[in-house]
């Protein structure tokens, strides 16, 4: 997602691009309007190993690309380049420079949308003053998708959308039940996360339900697509989620985002940036961010980055975006 910024400012230059991405990464990109064309490659499963990468690399150096524009530091990506034999290869410093034929620096601070527009040279997109956002496409079969969840639940606006859920253990919040819990009296919860989430998902429905009255929650885990959930989010008045990747969704379709981060921190380039947007964290913790993307659990045992934010603070910053009480 946050690579899109980055397509349209060299979509302008060339028109539409051709990108090699992910398999799970693609479905979010094949409806972008500066893609023209997007190539799967599964690196991890069944296009491993050096036969696939050369069979990938005659498949690309066919249809004689002008340029390729490398925003990642894997050694892979720049070898596929360069055995493809494209004549242009813009990479980063920090990456395989020796394999590239124009060098840009990667910044070290800032968001890293714009880091990576960075690697479009200094004539990108011609100053914008309101910070450069991702973008997102779906379709109307997305959209019937996330009108059928809502439907199924009787669930109609506003309501929040809450994604508890991480790969990263530490980056969990735990208090999203009890959260669900308050915020109901002012909006239905609709939570969203992949299928390993869905246990949870029960658990926070469960807590609405609970206190009774005309409360509706719905649990979409596992339900939805990605491009699916994006869309949901967008009917959202709010997300909280934490530092994953419902976050950079709500960046792409405009949604107001509460982002909860613990052992990773929005220094990193990676927070929400919108103006209506809000960052909850614990702040003085030394061992805080312990890592780059957030261990599997806490090193020291005590996950206080994330036990010590409260339940009210996470209410004080929906409050702060105003999501609840806009009707524009």
């Amino acid at each position: 997602m946050l690579t899109t910024p980055l397509l349209e400012a060299l979509a302008q230059r060339y028109g539409p691009l051709d990108v090699v991405t992910t398999p799970a990464a693609a479905p979010l990109l094949e409806t972008h309007p500066a893609v023209r064309r997007v190539i799967p490659y599964d690196k991890r499963a069944k296009d491993r190993g050096l036969g696939r990468l050369l069979r990938l690399a005659r498949t690309l150096r066919a249809e004689r690309y002008e340029a390729a524009y490398l925003p990642h530091r894997s050694l892979r990506t720049a070898a596929l380049a360069w055995l493809a034999r494209i004549p242009k290869r813009v990479g980063f410093r920090d990456g395989w420079p020796m394999l590239y034929t124009e060098v840009r620096q990667r910044a070290p601070t800032d968001h890293e949308i714009d880091r990576l527009l960075a690697l479009a040279g200094p004539d990108r997109t011609g100053g914008a003053m309101a910070p450069v956002m991702p973008r997102l496409g779906t379709t109307a079969v997305d959209r019937a998708a996330a009108e059928g969840l809502l439907g199924e639940h009787g669930i109609g606006e506003p309501f929040a959308a809450l994604a508890p859920g991480s790969i990263w253990g530490s980056k969990r919040w735990p208090y999203y039940a009890e959260l669900a819990e308050r915020l109901a009296a002012s909006a239905a919860i609709v939570v969203l996360g992949g299928p390993e989430d869905r246990s949870l998902g029960d658990e926070i429905v469960r807590a609405v339900e609970g206190g009774g009255g005309r409360c509706r929650a719905a649990n979409g885990c596992g339900r939805l697509t990605l491009r699916q959930s994006a869309e949901l989010i967008r009917r959202a008045a709010v997300l909280v989620t934490n530092d994953s990747a419902p976050l950079h969704f709500a960046q792409a379709v405009g949604t107001p985002t509460v982002a909860i981060f613990g052992s990773t921190v929005p220094a990193f380039g990676f927070g929400p940036r919108g103006a209506h947007d809000r960052v909850v964290q614990r702040e003085g913790l030394s061992c805080r961010p312990c890592s780059a993307h957030g261990p599997p659990s806490c090193p020291l045992g005590h996950h206080l980055c994330m036990k010590s934010v409260s339940v009210e603070d996470v209410l004080l910053a929906i409050e702060e975006t105003g999501a609840l009480h806009r009707r524009d």
